[in-house]
Formats: C-alpha cells, structure tokens, sequence
C-alpha cells in the first residue's frame, strides 16, 4: 500500500535528520571535548586529558557554584601517611603562579567557599552571584592549583597549627572519638578504619617531598570531576572550561591500585569510651555480611548517663541515634565511575 510506504520513508527521514543533528552538535564542541550522556538537565562532557565535567544550568537561581571533585581522600594513604589528603587540601589554598594566596582572594572576592576531604574523596567549591568575570576567576584558579599549587615547608609548618586545631576539636568531642574507634573496630585491615584526620603523630611529622609527591599523583584531570551548576551559559562555559583545564596534560602516571581486601566479619563488635565527665557512651557496631557492592552497614549509638557500664539497657538511652555509612569494597576502586 502506499501510505505504509510513504510512513517507512518518513521514519527513515526522520531518523536521518536526527543523527545529523546529533552529529552537528558534537561537531560544534570545543576541540577536545566529547559529549557523553545528558540526563535530567545535567550533561556530561570529556576532556581529551580525562577531566570528567558535568554542566547543570539553571537560569532561576541568582548565583553560580563551581565544584571540582578529585577522587582521593584518606584510603589512598600509605603508612605513616594518615591524614595526608586532608593535609593537603589545607595547602592547595595557599596560592598559585597567578594568586598569590587562594584563601584571601577567594575572601576578597565576597565568594561562599570551602573545601572537604573524606575517605574517597576530596572536593573544593565556590558559589558566587552568578557573573562571566566571576565564573572565568573561579575555573582559572581551579585549573591552576590542580596541578600549579605553590606550597612549601614553611607553608606547612604554618598550617600545622590550624590542623592540629581541627585534631584537637575531634579529640575532645565524645562523638568523634565514638566515631573514632568504631572505624577501628569495623575494619581489621583495610584504610576505612583510620579516621581522615589521621594521627597526629604522622600529621606532626608529615615529609614535604611524600606530601607533594602525593599531590602530584592524584591531583589530575583524568582523577577529578568539574561541576558547574547555577545560573550560567552553557556553551560560554564550555569555552572557558577548554581555556583553562584543556592545556593541562593527561599524566603519563598510572594510578596506585589498592589491593586489600577486608576479611568477612565474624560478630558483633562493641565499644565503650569515657570522657573526662564520667559520660558512659555505648555502641554497638552490625555489620552487614556482604560479597559485592555497596556494603551499607549501621551504625547504633546509644547515649547514656549512667555511671554503671554493665547496667546499661535499652531504656537507659537518652538518645537513639541511626544513620547509614556507605562504603566501598575494600580493594576496589570505589565510585569512579567511567
């Protein structure tokens, strides 16, 4: 019949026209640059040296945030190390060729700021009114203490008494130390049982070269994740996203491959830590028996007030606290993604 002919030709037309489209689009990028998936408003982009970038516009918000992710936190750390990622995300504030101090000029530009290490992962953002000058600063320094930061022994000498500060703050919180042994019950083996801090005795005598070496090795674009997300131009962006992290060469390095697995658990582990108010703090640790990812186990903190340990029970808790604490297969790389 001729309308089932004239329909098939229109889907041939149609699917045509939308491969062109597609293929014009990924012609009009940036040199360098490829297209990899676009969902819900969020579209993904490669850079030739590995620099995953995620683009999430949105023009109803009045400012713009820029995050850039490395995929390195405290269980990337060798011996004698602990405490190292978190250190180093301390230094990488301190100034780059073209900003003398990352920290002051982040401040006299009036941008909200900061930056977080944990086990897997290390992230620095900026959210600033939305503005093209803004936005070009905030990716250009990016770029810059990526694989630029300027930091030496002296900088290091001066910042240890900001992050023997934070250590401080953690020893004499009840909380934390909980926190503290629970990991070091949780895992025999495997880094996940050191706290990001780590301690202070290899902070206090942490090697400048190892520390730097450290940078140089996960500092990279092919281990990091830009987003940029708020009210901004899509393809603007893009371009300055080129400008400034293109030039940077994908690294000859091969990633360290960790290769410790933690054994099954075989029961229940419990804590009982004593601060100096004679605060009796129990908890309990229930792991989940597990073979593949994602291992989510809970943790139960029961806070009590009883100067009795052995006659502490359920109705004794003044606070029942629940919280889920994701982790990864201990010798995988974690959520790398592709």
């Amino acid at each position: 019949m001729v309308m089932p002919a004239l329909l098939r030709r229109f889907a041939v037309f149609a699917v045509l026209v939308c491969a062109a489209l597609a293929a014009q689009a990924q012609t009009a990028l940036p040199a360098g640059v490829t297209r990899t998936a676009s969902v819900e408003g969020i579209t993904e982009y490669r850079l030739a040296n590995g620099l995953k970038v995620l683009l999430f516009p949105d023009a109803t918000k009045p400012t713009t945030t820029v995050n850039v992710t490395y995929r390195v936190g405290s269980r990337h750390e060798n011996y004698g190390e602990t405490g190292m990622a978190h250190l180093l995300e301390h230094m990488v504030f301190k100034g780059t060729p073209s900003i003398p101090s990352v920290f002051q000029e982040l401040g006299r530009r009036g941008m909200q700021f900061n930056g977080t290490t944990f086990f897997d992962r290390t992230n620095y953002y900026e959210t600033f009114t939305a503005s093209d000058e803004s936005l070009d600063w905030a990716l250009r320094m990016e770029a810059e203490r990526m694989t630029q930061s300027k930091f030496s022994k002296a900088d290091l000498d001066t910042e240890m008494s900001v992050v023997r500060n934070e250590f401080e703050m953690g020893e004499n919180n009840p909380r934390l130390v909980l926190w503290k042994r629970l990991q070091a019950l949780a895992f025999d083996w495997h880094n996940y049982g050191n706290v990001t801090i780590g301690a202070r005795s290899d902070v206090e005598n942490v090697d400048i070269g190892r520390l730097r070496a450290f940078y140089e090795t996960y500092y990279q674009p092919d281990n990091a994740v830009l987003v940029v997300a708020g009210k901004f131009d899509p393809a603007k962006t893009l371009g300055l996203i080129v400008k400034h992290f293109g030039p940077i060469p994908r690294p000859a390095r091969a990633l360290p491959r960790l290769h410790t697995v933690e054994p099954v658990q075989d029961g229940e582990r419990s804590a009982v830590v004593v601060d100096p108010a004679e605060e009796k703090i129990k908890a309990e640790f229930e792991g989940v028996k597990r073979t593949y990812l994602p291992l989510h186990s809970v943790i139960r903190i029961d806070e009590v007030r009883k100067t009795g340990v052995s006659k502490v029970s359920a109705a004794d808790a003044s606070n029942v606290t629940q919280f889920p604490f994701p982790v990864y297969t201990p010798g995988d790389s974690g959520p790398r993604g592709k």
